[in-house]
């Protein structure tokens, strides 16, 4: 039978390869967050050339409703991705603003 230590030291592994994992995982979303801002910029360039409006509700509306349709899924928290979303979406809008005011103080990416 396994002693209590021999049972802490496998959770002790267990938890280490969970977390690299996790780390792995961490490293991803901010890679996949670089490169949506980085084409939300390019969209934020665009809607001023083009002298659009900063934030678009349909297709705010549209993309939250399809998070949340992926988030049930995946059998994730809709309202957590609704939040997560939302909070994208604020400083994407307000990038697009700094754009169109000519200001460069939001920058998200570096270049």
């Amino acid at each position: 039978m396994a002693s209590e230590q021999e049972d802490v030291e496998r959770a002790r592994v267990l938890l280490k390869d969970l977390r690299a994992s996790i780390d792995n995982i961490d490293a991803a979303i901010v890679y996949m967050l670089a490169e949506r801002f980085r084409c939300t910029e390019a969209v934020s360039y665009l809607k001023t050339q083009h002298n659009l409006p900063p934030a678009d509700k349909v297709r705010e509306a549209e993309q939250i409703e399809r998070l949340r349709r992926l988030a049930a899924d995946a059998r994730f928290n809709p309202d957590f991705v609704e939040k997560f979303l939302n909070f994208l979406i604020a400083n994407v809008i307000r990038h697009h603003e700094a754009v169109n005011e000519g200001r460069n103080d939001v920058d998200l990416v570096h270049r």
